[in-house]
């Protein structure tokens, strides 16, 4: 008929118009009908930056607040550690037991990242991608990582005093657990600190990356939990998530010292720092936002 023929042009002119890729993500959509196609990579970045040019705008009040309360939440992972190691020593297994605290451990990045709480290990990758747009600038990106940096261990801080104290007072956790947990963190040459910081901020941004790309909640769940186990299971510095495990250690005895702390956090920051900006971000922009250009 000519209506259907004239629709049938129309649907040429179009599939004309259209990349292949696109296309083909259509058939295999429209051939399974519950198969989403994936986030072309475009869009991830483009909400990506987007969303991290609404955090530079936010207000300093808020980004203090956010980021305190990502420090205090990230720390219910290291506790249940505690919890777990004290529980199980001597009656499982290292292995299962290693498995259940790596797995204790993603609880705090689940509460943190789905709650939407600010992180700086997140910032790292994402917050950059609108300067280098050209979208925001580097005073504001700075900002953003000193409030955000310095509200999140001022969190974490808190909140190891709290669990070193709190945990032998239940006698649940006890305070030789939060040292054990802590000990897998220090003692290292900087050098080795500063590599297991790069690559948990890597990590990290890709984890941030991937969120963004995840279709649903049961997805953004799986994948923190499968990225934030493997940092676990790697005893890779994570700077925030560190802070609670090693203050906690120093505050629960004597064989881990404030200084050993110290030096824990400086090397692990400057590897979150670069392990996100240099791996992640710099990266995905080069081969996406300059392709874009």
């Amino acid at each position: 008929m000519p209506g259907d023929t004239d629709v049938d042009h129309r649907q040429q002119k179009l599939d004309r118009g259209e990349p292949a890729q696109q296309r083909s993500d259509r058939g295999k959509a429209a051939d399974h009908p519950r198969m989403a196609p994936l986030k072309p990579y475009e869009t991830i970045l483009a909400q990506q930056i987007g969303q991290a040019e609404k955090e530079i705008e936010r207000p300093t009040r808020q980004l203090l607040i956010s980021g305190f309360a990502a420090g205090i939440e990230i720390g219910f992972g290291p506790f249940l550690m505690a919890l777990v190691l004290t529980s199980t020593r001597g009656v499982y297994a290292d292995l299962t037991v290693e498995l259940l605290l790596a797995l204790a451990y993603s609880v705090g990045f689940i509460i943190v990242i789905l709650g939407r709480s600010e992180l700086f290990t997140e910032h790292t990758a994402l917050a950059i991608q609108p300067v280098l747009a050209g979208r925001a600038g580097v005073a504001g990106l700075l900002r953003l990582w000193a409030l955000v940096y310095v509200s999140n261990v001022s969190g974490a801080a808190a909140f190891a005093a709290f669990a070193a104290w709190i945990g032998p007072e239940l006698g649940e956790a006890e305070s030789w657990a939060f040292v054990e947990i802590a000990s897998k963190y220090v003692g290292h040459p900087w050098w080795l600190l500063l590599i297991g910081g790069i690559m948990a901020g890597w990590l990290m941004g890709l984890l941030a990356w991937l969120v963004t790309a995840a279709r649903d909640t049961i997805g953004q769940i799986v994948l923190i939990g499968l990225v934030t186990t493997g940092i676990a299971l790697a005893h890779l510095q994570h700077s925030i998530a560190g802070t609670v495990e090693v203050l906690a250690g120093v505050l629960s005895g004597h064989e881990i010292t404030p200084m050993e702390f110290g030096r824990f956090l400086l090397w692990s920051t400057v590897g979150n720092a670069i392990g996100g900006v240099v791996f992640v971000a710099l990266l995905k922009y080069g081969y996406i936002g300059r392709g874009e250009e």
